[in-house]
């Protein structure tokens, strides 16, 4: 039977909110209430905090994480799991940030569901863009999907063009697709991530998972309505913790 393991990658250094995940909501740091949810996940074995910070180290183990300690080189969230893949079990691995209070569990067994159906190198996360603003941002990235449900490209520019049609009506003719970061990979792609070179693709979009396509891998992708709500930035802690009032504990 596949084994998963759910990585929350948590780094203390961040140059917009510093500290960014040991900060209070709702009484919790921010990485609980994804230590939190992530246990939530049913088809999830084992949960883990990766981080190369001594203090999130304490503070994920005050609360009952299990936590290994990476390298402060790591550039992302996937070289933080790929640096550490001899020492985590698993057939199957979820990168799920460690900003992200309000990632929903039922989401994150669907990655593991859409894995096992199709033993895909590759699963992420999709939701409809419904609005032309959204659409045309460049910090929202777009994904055009096969007809299998196989992400084909990712982008910051609005894709596919509808050809003599204006932008505003683009997203009443045809669906488009805004990518949510959270992934899932199977062990020998996170473990060959090491031996992936940084591509052109990748560095143009700045988009991570642009290596993976330009070196011949797959994503699978799953449909969603869910709408992350990172915490980056000072207002993105405010607007976490109006919701959080909203709805009540997250977890």
């Amino acid at each position: 039977m596949s084994s998963v393991t759910l990585c929350i990658p948590a780094r203390l250094a961040s140059t917009r909110l510093p500290r960014k995940v040991v900060l209070d909501l709702g009484g919790k740091p921010v990485v609980q209430h994804v230590w939190e949810r992530a246990r939530q996940v049913r088809q999830a074995d084992r949960v883990v905090l990766l981080t190369d910070s001594e203090e999130v180290a304490d503070v994920a183990r005050g609360f009952g994480a299990e936590v290994l300690m990476t390298d402060p080189a790591c550039p992302s969230g996937t070289a933080r799991m790929a640096s550490v893949i001899d020492r985590l079990p698993g057939d199957f691995f979820l990168n799920v940030q460690g900003d992200e209070p309000f990632i929903q569990p039922a989401l994150l067994d669907g990655l593991i569901t859409r894995w096992k159906e199709t033993r895909c190198p590759l699963v992420t996360a999709v939701s409809r863009i419904t609005t032309a603003e959204r659409l045309l941002a460049s910090s929202v990235v777009k994904v055009v999907r096969a007809e299998n449900g196989e992400a084909i490209y990712f982008s910051r520019s609005p894709i596919p063009h509808l050809r003599g049609v204006d932008p505003a009506e683009w997203v009443s003719r045809r669906a488009y697709w805004v990518h949510i970061g959270v992934y899932g990979y199977d062990r020998a792609t996170l473990a060959g991530y090491g031996q992936l070179a940084p591509t052109e693709l990748e560095a143009t979009e700045s988009l991570e998972q642009l290596r993976f396509l330009a070196h011949g891998k797959t994503f699978q992708t799953v449909l969603t309505d869910y709408h992350p709500v990172a915490i980056d930035t000072p207002e993105d802690l405010e607007t976490a913790r109006r919701l959080l009032a909203q709805r009540g504990d997250v977890s």
